[in-house]
């Protein structure tokens, strides 16, 4: 499966089947200058955040056809600075599908950063991606519909 909207959005599953573990969800994004809130440019930790929780809302739409609810970080690592300037992927890959919760670890990378030393506007591709953070966390979706209404069956 393939899917692109706004922006770059990817989905893929290995073996093309959205009720199983694999569906991968990738968004890229610019990181404007609006989103800094430090000194040297930094934008916080939160702003990736908040991308995880887009990201895990389109893989829900495409898994289960709804949007889902977040309903916890098991764990979330900052491992580099996120900078204005910085052109990111933003991934979520489902690990495991219950029969309401799933488990998706997420993953962040700078693919081209910005190079204020040599201008103003001047941004380069990495050579390599620089992971920004990681994080796994769990979200739930409604029950199917016609499962709804049969407690009382």
């Amino acid at each position: 499966m393939t899917a692109t909207s706004r922006g770059h959005v990817t989905a893929t599953s290995q073996d093309h089947s959205c009720d199983q573990p694999g569906l991968v969800i990738t968004h890229r994004r610019y990181v404007d200058y609006g989103a800094v809130h430090y000194a040297g440019n930094l934008a916080a930790g939160g702003y990736l955040v908040g991308l995880f929780g887009d990201v895990a809302t389109d893989l829900c739409i495409h898994l289960d056809g709804d949007e889902g609810l977040f309903a916890a970080y098991s764990e979330v690592t900052f491992q580099a600075p996120l900078l204005a300037g910085d052109v990111i992927e933003v991934s979520a890959e489902v690990t495991r599908v219950g029969r309401r919760s799933r488990t998706i670890v997420f993953n962040a990378v700078a693919i081209a950063r910005a190079v204020p030393e040599e201008g103003a506007t001047v941004s380069r591709p990495l050579a390599e991606p620089i992971t920004l953070a990681t994080a796994t966390g769990t979200v739930v979706v409604p029950r199917p519909k016609q499962e709804r209404g049969r407690e009382h069956d």
